[in-house]
C-alpha cells in the first residue's frame, strides 16, 4: 500500500485526507444519529403528556426532559414557553417548539454537507491526480525521445501508476456517497417523527394556553 501511495505521487495525499475525514464523519454520525439519542424511549411522548395532564411541569422537570434526547428537547420547549409566559397563545407554544425543532434538525445534519462534498470531490481529485501523472509521464517520455522509439512497457507502467489516483478517488467517493444518502434518509425520517410528535404535544398543551381549549 505504501509503495502505491509513493508511486501515485503527491496528488493522492488530498484523497487520503478526504478518506480519513469521511471515515471520521461516518463514525460520528452513526453515534449521534442513534434512535435512542433522537427519539428516546418508544413512549416518551405519552409520558410527557401524562406528566402535564393536569398542570405544566416545573422548569427543572422540563430541563430533565430536554436532556433526555432530541425529541425531549422539542417537547420541553413547549413547557418552557408556558413557564416563561403563562398567557402564551397556542401559536406562541408552537413557535417555541418549531424553533427547538429547527435547532435539533441542524444538529442532526451536522457534517452531512461535508460528507456529501467529499463524495462529490473525491472522483475529481482522483482524476486531477491522474491527469497530472499523465502530463508528467508524457513530458518525460517526449524529452527522452521514448515516444517515437521507445519502451512501451515503461510507458504502460507509468500510465497504470497514474491511474491509481482515479481508482483511489472512486474508492473514497462510493462509500461516502452511500453513507451520505443513508444518513440523509435517517435525518428525514427523524424530522418527520419529530414534527408529528411536536404537533400532537402542541395540541395537548393548548388547554394551558390563553384562548386555548379547555
Amino acid at each position: 500500500m505504501l509503495s502505491i501511495i509513493q508511486a501515485a505521487g503527491w496528488p493522492i495525499w488530498p484523497l487520503i485526507l478526504c478518506s480519513i475525514l469521511a471515515l471520521a464523519f461516518i463514525i460520528e454520525r452513526f453515534i449521534k444519529l442513534k434512535s435512542s439519542r433522537i427519539l428516546g424511549s418508544s413512549n416518551l411522548l405519552d409520558e410527557a403528556i401524562g406528566i402535564s395532564r393536569n398542570s405544566v411541569p416545573t422548569p427543572d422537570i422540563a430541563a430533565q426532559l430536554a436532556e433526555n434526547c432530541a425529541l425531549g428537547e422539542v417537547l420541553a420547549a413547549g413547557w418552557r414557553a408556558l413557564n416563561q409566559n403563562p398567557h402564551s397563545t397556542p401559536g406562541d407554544v408552537r413557535a417555541a417548539m418549531q424553533a427547538a425543532g429547527r435547532s435539533v434538525a441542524h444538529q442532526m445534519e451536522r457534517y452531512l454537507p461535508a460528507l456529501g462534498t467529499i463524495a462529490s470531490a473525491a472522483p475529481l481529485l482522483g482524476l486531477l491526480g491522474t491527469v497530472i501523472g499523465m502530463i508528467e509521464i508524457f513530458g518525460s517520455q517526449a524529452s527522452t525521445g521514448a515516444l517515437s522509439g521507445g519502451n512501451p512497457t515503461m510507458l504502460a507502467h507509468g500510465i497504470s501508476t497514474a491511474l491509481y489516483n482515479t481508482a483511489f478517488g472512486l474508492i473514497v467517493a462510493i462509500p461516502s456517497l452511500i453513507f451520505w444518502r443513508y444518513f440523509r434518509a435517517r435525518v428525514d425520517g427523524y424530522t418527520l417523527a419529530l414534527e408529528l410528535a411536536a404537533e400532537r404535544f402542541a395540541r395537548h398543551l393548548e388547554r394551558f394556553c390563553a384562548g386555548g381549549r379547555q
